[in-house]
């Protein structure tokens, strides 16, 4: 089911749960509500008038953050890796690569490759790197935690940073973490990790929270806060 009030357009998810939750998604406002599967269309649409203002203010937040150009990747535009920011060079030979030096990162492409092909190349260098991360950091959090995934995936959201199948133990982690500081993928991975003991966003999951990393709060406004890729 989807709604769309006053220029919002909302999803809608029925579930087997008691109580309804408005979530306004990162990092781009994705505006969802998951409710019971006993609550009816009309009573769902009134909840969500109720609640206009808050979206409002919710999705003006992330319309308003700093986000990238369209990457034609070309010497003079910028990337973003781990937090910092570099200056991008672009080079021709045969074989692709990128390096960072300094504040510059060279990128070695074929002359004749296209803005499509370049990202791709760029979007499995972050992949490399997000892994390597994830390898390192995901036993900790763990540890931490006392709990633990089955498995876990990269992968390019627009919508989220991170995700997690309750029944399956598997986590997603956005591919464009790779962009922002590490802490924030340790923030994302504990927050993940937690959901799979506490699927809503309630008083037991921030307390759980709360517990394994008590910054959670400035981790999270800091990664929001963070320049994103460009979108339509």
């Amino acid at each position: 089911m989807a709604l769309n009030i006053s220029g919002i357009p909302i999803e809608v998810c029925k579930k087997s749960i008691k109580n309804m939750h408005l979530y306004v998604k990162p990092p781009n406002g994705n505006v969802t509500v998951s409710a019971p599967l006993s609550m009816s269309d009309e009573a769902i649409e009134r909840f969500v008038r109720t609640k206009v203002s808050w979206i409002k203010r919710q999705v003006e937040k992330f319309d308003s953050q700093p986000r990238q150009s369209p990457r034609e990747y070309i010497s003079g535009e910028t990337l973003y890796v781990w937090g910092k920011q570099y200056y991008l060079r672009t080079e021709y030979g045969n074989k692709n690569s990128l390096v960072l030096s300094g504040d510059k990162a060279i990128l070695t492409v074929r002359k004749e490759s296209t803005a499509l092909q370049r990202e791709t190349f760029i979007r499995e260098w972050y992949r490399g790197l997000l892994k390597a991360e994830i390898n390192a950091l995901l036993p900790k959090c763990e540890k931490t935690t006392g709990l633990k995934a089955t498995s876990w995936q990269t992968k390019y959201m627009t919508s989220r940073w991170g995700t997690c199948n309750t029944q399956s133990g598997k986590i997603w982690l956005n591919l464009q973490l790779a962009k922002k500081t590490p802490q924030c993928l340790e923030y994302v991975i504990i927050h993940e990790l937690v959901h799979l003991v506490e699927k809503n966003h309630n008083e037991r999951f921030v307390s759980l929270m709360d517990k394994f990393m008590p910054m959670w709060r400035e981790i999270k406004a800091t990664l929001n806060g963070q320049t994103l890729d460009y979108m339509e």
